[in-house]
């Protein structure tokens, strides 16, 4: 469904950072000209901490950035998804998420409008006849497109994972009648699902018996890649799809923990 995008691709690289020992004066002094609310603190090539408006306005007052700066961050790793990483932002409530290597160094930042700026570049006018004419242009046939409800037990999932929280919203949306249909290519007698997982899972646990979809019905029996790779990855019905909680994602973490890790790394 197009290329994949990630932190990397759309992060700020030159960013604007302060260290614990900056006053805060100096701070403030920044946000004017910058009119940025918020900056990372670095400390000895780390990010220790991430100072805002808020923190300045609503602390007690300290002389220093690290009487008032926050060190409980959500950080992200460059080759995270850019769904990903707009998703853990909306739930955490944050507008700019730092984004450090595997030793803990500031390489970027990433913020809500980077978020705008890529689902703007990567939507498309239409991704159902783009899939349409996808597998057409693949398997040299011709196919035909139907709008209409495909029961949920004849789906087959061709996705490992969900997210716990974007499962939320889908099932909110289906009870507002507001989720977008799910794209489903038909092969021979088989139903197998391309976009829409979340949808598809919600639907599922709300015990809804159908799924309102797209159909690319192929006309003929054509064993699919995505088929082949969720057998390999044993995915045949909606029990085998795990649901992950962001805050047990590979690739999103806490300073503090990895705070902790340097911590017992030092004392062996």
């Amino acid at each position: 469904m197009g290329k994949k995008s990630f932190v990397k691709d759309y992060m700020t690289k030159n960013v604007i950072y302060v260290s614990p020992d900056t006053e805060t004066e100096r701070v403030i002094e920044i946000m004017k000209e910058s009119r940025h609310n918020s900056y990372p603190v670095v400390e000895n090539d780390k990010l220790v901490g991430m100072v805002t408006a808020f923190d300045v306005v609503s602390k007690e007052w300290a002389d220093k950035v690290s009487g008032i700066m926050s060190t409980n961050l959500v950080v992200a790793n460059q080759n995270l998804s850019i769904n990903d990483a707009s998703r853990v932002m909306f739930r955490k409530g944050i507008s700019r998420m730092p984004v450090v290597d595997s030793n803990g160094s500031l390489v970027g930042l990433i913020t809500n409008t980077d978020m705008v700026r890529s689902h703007i570049e990567r939507s498309t006018p239409n991704k159902v006849e783009y899939f349409k004419k996808t597998m057409e242009q693949l398997y040299g046939i011709k196919t035909t497109l139907k709008h209409m409800p495909v029961d949920t037990d004849k789906l087959r999932p061709t996705q490992d994972k969900v997210y716990a929280d974007e499962l939320e919203g889908r099932a909110y949306e289906l009870e507002k009648g507001l989720a977008e249909p799910a794209i489903v290519v038909k092969t021979g007698d088989r139903w197998i699902l391309v976009d829409g997982h979340h949808r598809a899972v919600a639907s599922v646990q709300k015990g809804y018996k159908t799924i309102d979809s797209y159909v690319v019905d192929l006309g003929q029996d054509i064993r699919l890649g995505m088929e082949k790779t969720a057998d390999k990855a044993g995915i045949k019905t909606f029990d085998d799809i795990e649901i992950i909680d962001y805050d047990k994602h590979p690739l999103i973490a806490l300073t503090e923990s990895m705070q902790d890790q340097e911590a017992k790394g030092d004392n062996k």
